[in-house]
């Protein structure tokens, strides 16, 4: 009889413990999910302040895990625990509305393409693949090329060794722009269609180059496309986010100004919910065809749980969508993503209500990041250049 009491009572001292480190588990999780949300509100941009708007799904999912855990509990709460109830909610909200919109659940921002007799003649396909300079498995990409058949190919990260693989599909492609690099911002344009005037820019840091040419569509009208590669904020490269948000607001305002027709793709080192991102699309007035679809989580291909797009491509309110899609992995870190736009026109009014506006603040924070983009972008091509000599 004692022994049956000893095992029964140590039976419910496991429970009441399990119990207890769900009920502290619950609100450890919610102040982490709150602070982390908080903390991404500071208007700085180190990378450690940044680096949080890329993993707002995960956030997401932890925070509703949280939310619910919580809840169970709601009965033994104290004035913390609503505090910190309320404080998680409103975050948790915040986090949900940044990422909403790259689900079903919203309206598209970008219309599917009507079927035409001659459809063929004004779709354009774009595949964009971060490759990863040190991989080795290049046959992949030439393969998935030979297959799929784009008309444009972005390559980033390429270097003279994948310039090499790829001349198996040069072929098909007989217009080329090649910035073969082994710092992993080498970067290669393959083309079906004729491009005109092909430039190779380097915004804002010596070493990490930009393509900038005009390209003639298949019904013979002249766009432009922008192909990017902007250094991330990270501990191991930029120590801040200024000169990758300064090259696409750069870009983005020269689109607008000069009121182009114009597609710009490539990895930017930013998700589509940033703050910088978002404020691009209004200075722009480009589309994102994401919107109102679905996520194109292309990093990192061997964590599943930690995946985000980094691979991006925006466009005029002219195009609509055929298609979007992610890839299969080629070996990198990235999987590529091809994108089937149809030149449409005639709808040019009606999507160019669903880009977003640019306020005066915009413009003005647009002016103020690129003049210190241009500022850290001339101090980082310095220490680029003395790490080459030292290493020399």
């Amino acid at each position: 009889m004692n022994h049956w009491l000893s095992q029964q009572l140590n039976k419910w001292l496991i429970h009441i413990m399990d119990l207890s480190l769900l009920y502290y588990g619950a609100q450890w999780l919610a102040g982490l999910i709150a602070f982390v949300t908080i903390w991404g509100w500071l208007p700085l941009d180190n990378w450690w302040v940044r680096g949080v708007e890329f993993p707002r799904i995960q956030i997401m999912v932890l925070g509703i895990i949280a939310w619910i855990g919580m809840l169970v509990f709601w009965s033994d709460w104290q004035l913390g625990q609503w505090l910190l109830f309320v404080a998680l909610s409103l975050t948790l909200a915040f986090q949900i509305r940044m990422v909403l919109p790259y689900t079903k659940l919203w309206k598209k921002e970008v219309q599917s393409a009507k079927s035409k007799s001659d459809g063929q003649d004004h779709q354009l396909k774009i595949m964009v693949s971060n490759v990863l300079t040190p991989n080795d498995e290049m046959q992949k990409l030439v393969d998935l090329v030979k297959q799929r058949q784009p008309d444009i190919l972005i390559t980033l990260e390429s270097d003279k060794k994948w310039e090499q693989a790829l001349h198996q599909i040069e072929p098909d492609y007989p217009y080329t722009v090649k910035v073969p690099l082994d710092n992993l911002y080498g970067m290669h344009l393959y083309s079906k269609l004729e491009l005109i005037d092909p430039e190779i820019k380097y915004l804002m840091i010596d070493d990490i180059p930009s393509i900038h040419t005009q390209l003639r569509l298949q019904s013979g009208r002249v766009i432009w496309l922008y192909c990017l590669h902007p250094m991330p904020p990270s501990p191991t490269e930029a120590d801040k986010s200024t000169t990758r948000d300064a090259e696409l607001l750069m870009v983005g305002k020269h689109i607008k100004e000069k009121n182009q027709t114009a597609i710009l793709a490539g990895d930017l080192n930013d998700v589509a919910w940033s703050k910088t991102t978002r404020r691009f699309q209004r200075i722009s007035g480009l589309l994102d065809p994401r919107i109102g679809r679905h996520f194109i989580n292309t990093f990192h291909v061997s964590y599943p749980f930690l995946r985000w797009a980094l691979d991006h491509i925006f466009h005029s309110a002219c195009f609509t969508v055929v298609d979007i899609q992610r890839m299969p992995s080629v070996g990198s870190d990235h999987f590529p993503v091809m994108t089937t736009l149809q030149y449409e026109p005639e709808e040019t009014r009606r999507q160019e209500g669903n880009a977003p506006t640019a306020q005066a603040e915009d413009i003005q924070e647009t002016e103020n990041k690129i003049e210190e983009g241009k500022k850290e972008g001339k101090k980082v091509s310095d220490e680029h250049r003395e790490e080459q000599r030292s290493f020399g």
